[in-house]
């Protein structure tokens, strides 16, 4: 990757599609929504996201977002937490027929900050979104989060338990030498 490439990051959330009709379980989902935004209220970003996205905006990378859930989640979170404005790019289930697994939202990402797919990371929780960022053609870093930590992801570059574990640069490094390392053997 060089100066040119793309830090993709991700946001979780409701799915496009989800039962939004008004039956029996809308009061189940108003006590959830409640206790989700209780939840909220005393919540953070995940160690590191500030400090990566930071660095990124540093070293002159192209900061785009691709997210299953529906804009109004997406901005609303990262205008409650001061980060909407590292993001040049934000495509959400809002701008697609189909969202991940399918690579539509990377692409049109990757397409509207104009970058190639293997200048690419995507850094990513699910193993829906690991595999759209694959089907993309980018590098996918997995990082994954308390509900996902035990589930199996498909086929990954780099795994993190934290993005506190390693510096971005030093990130972007190793993954360079894999794709060289790659390219040799081809």
């Amino acid at each position: 990757m060089n100066k040119n490439s793309t830090l993709l990051f991700f946001a979780t959330g409701k799915r496009k599609g989800q039962d939004d009709d008004k039956s029996g379980w809308e009061a189940a989902r108003a006590g959830r929504k409640a206790l989700y935004e209780q939840y909220m209220q005393g919540a953070d970003v995940r160690s590191g996201v500030r400090t990566y996205l930071k660095q990124a905006q540093r070293l002159g990378l192209r900061i785009g977002l691709a997210s299953s859930s529906t804009r109004a989640w997406v901005t609303g979170y990262l205008e409650r937490f001061g980060l909407l404005f590292y993001f040049e790019c934000i495509r959400t289930s809002d701008d697609v027929a189909q969202v991940k697994p399918d690579p539509e939202l990377y692409r049109l990402v990757l397409e509207e900050l104009g970058v190639a797919p293997e200048e690419a990371v995507a850094f990513e929780d699910s193993s829906n979104g690991l595999l759209a960022a694959k089907r993309a053609g980018m590098h996918g870093v997995i990082v994954p989060n308390p509900v996902t930590v035990r589930l199996e992801f498909g086929p990954y570059d780099m795994r993190l338990d934290s993005m506190e574990q390693m510096e971005l640069r030093e990130l972007i490094g190793r993954l360079n030498d894999r794709s060289s390392d790659r390219q040799q053997r081809a």
